[in-house]
């Protein structure tokens, strides 16, 4: 089965490249248009140019004329400058909207005696015109491409111009149907990989570093690691998402010993626990269109096909919002005191203390801290358990590298997918806003329970 997916990834990639040769090799319309009268993208107004351009791509009915205009103004937004393209956003929000004057009507319409033919009627004044828009330039060659940068940038300039959000809505909207499951192609990464996809591996890790080939190769080629990425059609050799795997006998509870330079590996054989260690989104385009709960349980029925031994699927996940959520609790100030103290990990006693101090502080972020959405403040802590998994353990300076005590003061978690129990859980938390976590988790916050309940500070 994969070698059947990594055939169709590759002749996918090769018709990408081909296409993009012979673009390379035929110079596009408004090149030449710009060499025939003289002035580049910096000498015209680019903004009323990108405008003009959509106009007309909307107006057509050629496919042919569409494409190349698609391609027009995809090749002139990549010369605009940061501000041009924000000016060009503002244009698709306030220009580029729902027909405001035929939806009334076709309401009207609808509302004095409905009928399919008016409901369709009504719909189609109702949608942006910006979605067709993005329709139509998504047909040329490198449009989903160019359109996942492009609302990179608008998230971008959302931080500063919340009116923009329309635009953000609409390419979401348009990117959870292109993006569904069913476009999606798992393929295993390994040290034969093709280097263009490894190095975009390298690049893409956002949750533990890899630190060069070297690296890469301690976490591709041993028989007890695995890492498996979806790929969409439309990107041919970029990964939307990736995760790696560690197979081990026992549950893990730091990051150190997983990724050991000096460990021994074992024989996946006579692995029984597989561990998801890192989850890396690939396309910041992408936000908000949800792979990973799909890639985690196509690679657990991988592996259980392939190991009938495992029995536990877990992961060791980090803590993103830990730190900020301390600073922001003042019932926590004489914790982060201690923590100040750059040596305090490597004096036992002071650890010792901390420990016994922090880890009901951990138990309470998890399961009371609330954002202003009532969701547990903690992002990956959302992400598994909206998934079903169960909290299962707190695990005391399981990261200790610099980024792991920035964010978290060391601290990791355990999420166990316990397939008998996962849609329970997932039922459970999307209902309810309940929580699954271990005995143990809970006697953690049990302490902080019977006195003073802490606040519940929202992570920003």
């Amino acid at each position: 089965m994969m070698t059947t997916l990594r055939r169709s990834t590759d002749v996918t990639r090769l018709r990408d490249l081909v296409g993009r040769l012979i673009m390379r090799a035929v110079p596009g319309r408004l090149a030449n248009r710009q060499r025939q009268d003289g002035r580049g993208p910096a000498e015209r107004d680019v903004v009323a140019r990108l405008e003009t351009l959509c106009r007309s791509l909307l107006s057509g009915k050629g496919e042919a004329s569409g494409t190349a205009l698609a391609a027009d103004i995809m090749e002139l937004y990549e010369l605009a400058d940061a501000e041009q393209r924000v000016a060009f956003f503002v244009r698709l929000a306030e220009g580029f909207g729902p027909d405001w004057p035929a939806a009334r009507a076709a309401w009207a319409a609808h509302e004095k005696a409905p009928s399919h033919e008016r409901f369709r009627t009504l719909v189609q004044a109702i949608e942006p015109a910006r979605q067709e828009l993005f329709r139509r330039i998504n047909r040329a060659t490198g449009g989903t491409a160019a359109l996942v940068r492009l609302r990179e940038d608008v998230l971008k300039a959302l931080r500063q111009r919340p009116a923009l959000r329309c635009v953000d809505d609409d390419l979401e909207h348009l990117f959870q149907s292109w993006f569904n499951r069913g476009f999606l192609v798992l393929q295993r990464i390994d040290w034969s990989t093709p280097a263009d996809i490894l190095e975009r591996i390298i690049r893409y890790e956002a949750v533990h570093q890899i630190g060069g080939w070297g690296d890469l190769r301690r976490r591709l080629q041993p028989p007890d690691r695995r890492c498996y990425a979806f790929f969409h059609p439309a990107l041919a050799s970029d990964p939307v998402i990736f995760v790696e795997v560690a197979l081990t006998d026992a549950i893990p509870d730091s990051i150190q010993t997983l990724l050991a330079e000096d460990r021994v590996p074992m024989a996946p054989q006579s692995a029984t626990t597989a561990v998801f260690y890192s989850i890396s989104n690939c396309q910041p385009g992408l936000q908000g269109v949800s792979f990973g709960n799909f890639l985690i349980k196509q690679v657990v029925e991988e592996l259980a096909h392939e190991f009938p031994g495992l029995s536990t699927f877990v992961t060791l996940s980090p803590v993103p919002g830990f730190s900020r959520w301390l600073a922001a609790n003042d019932d926590a100030r004489d914790v982060r005191a201690r923590l100040d103290d750059p040596n305090w990990k490597d004096d036992g006693g002071k650890a010792a203390r901390l420990k016994s101090d922090l880890m009901p502080l951990a138990a309470e972020y998890f399961l009371k801290a609330r954002d202003a959405r009532g969701r547990p403040v903690d992002p990956v802590a959302r992400f598994h358990l909206g998934n079903g998994a169960r909290l299962e353990r707190l695990c005391w300076l399981g990261d200790t590298s610099a980024k792991g005590m920035r964010e978290s003061a060391g601290l990791m978690v355990n999420y166990l997918y316990d397939l008998a129990q996962v849609e329970t859980n997932h039922e459970a938390f999307a209902n309810d806003g309940l929580i699954a976590a271990s005995k143990n988790v809970r006697r953690l916050d049990a302490p902080a329970s019977k006195g003073k309940a802490l606040a519940s500070a929202p992570v920003g």
